[in-house]
């Protein structure tokens, strides 16, 4: 019984070994280009995670056509266009600057600067309050610390 059981495990571990793609460059730059396409493009299937780290049937399958298009000689922006006009701008991991991008690329510093003014009016405001602070009278000072030790003691 031991014996059919570890035949069964032996077989059956074989057929989940992956398939790993192979290509044949004509030069090393065609290799390095592949290579940073592959890393550049997202996945359309899979959630961040790049063309060349993707198991994915349709990764295998945009890379086999990424290779195609370098081996034909095409540009790096020819193939880039191709996958953009096929996938949409979710598969650049920097999308490009346009009218429907310019909230991604610009809203963070938009945000900052909203941020500083409102710092600034905050310290404005706590400036005019320690101001109005030093223009009691001396009756009115005494008041005040005289109603301050009353708070401190309950």
């Amino acid at each position: 019984m031991r014996l059919l059981i570890v035949v069964f495990t032996l077989l059956f571990s074989m057929v989940a070994s992956a398939t790993i793609d192979t290509y044949e460059f004509k030069d090393d730059v065609s290799r390095e280009r592949f290579q940073q396409l592959t890393n550049e493009l997202r996945c359309p299937k899979c959630q961040n995670q790049n063309l060349a780290g993707s198991n994915s049937p349709i990764a295998s399958d945009l890379r086999r056509e990424i290779y195609r298009m370098v081996s034909a000689g095409e540009n790096d922006d020819q193939i880039v266009d191709f996958m953009v006009t096929r996938y949409g701008e979710f598969v650049l991991y920097r999308p490009r600057v346009t009218e429907s991008t310019w909230v991604l690329w610009y809203g963070p510093f938009v945000l900052l600067a909203i941020g500083a003014v409102v710092i600034l009016l905050l310290t404005r405001k706590r400036k005019k309050t320690n101001v109005i602070d030093k223009t009691l009278n001396d009756q009115d000072q005494v008041r005040l610390a005289t109603l301050l030790d009353k708070g401190k003691d309950k």
